[in-house]
């Protein structure tokens, strides 16, 4: 009714784990680049799983 009870599924929450991971990246790119640039590669990473599973 809602989707209180609907469960993500597997590309959904890697979605959410992207977009977290980005933000992250945002913010770290004006503080920490070395940091920033980890982010940025781990969510590359997740981008690569996410369009495998789409495919």
């Amino acid at each position: 009714m809602f989707g209180i009870f609907k469960k993500k599924s597997a590309i959904e929450k890697l979605q959410d784990r992207y977009k977290k991971l980005m933000s992250e990246w945002h913010e770290l790119s004006t503080t920490n680049r070395t940091a920033s640039d980890l982010k940025y590669a781990e969510a590359q990473k997740l981008l690569d799983e996410i369009d495998l599973l789409n495919n």
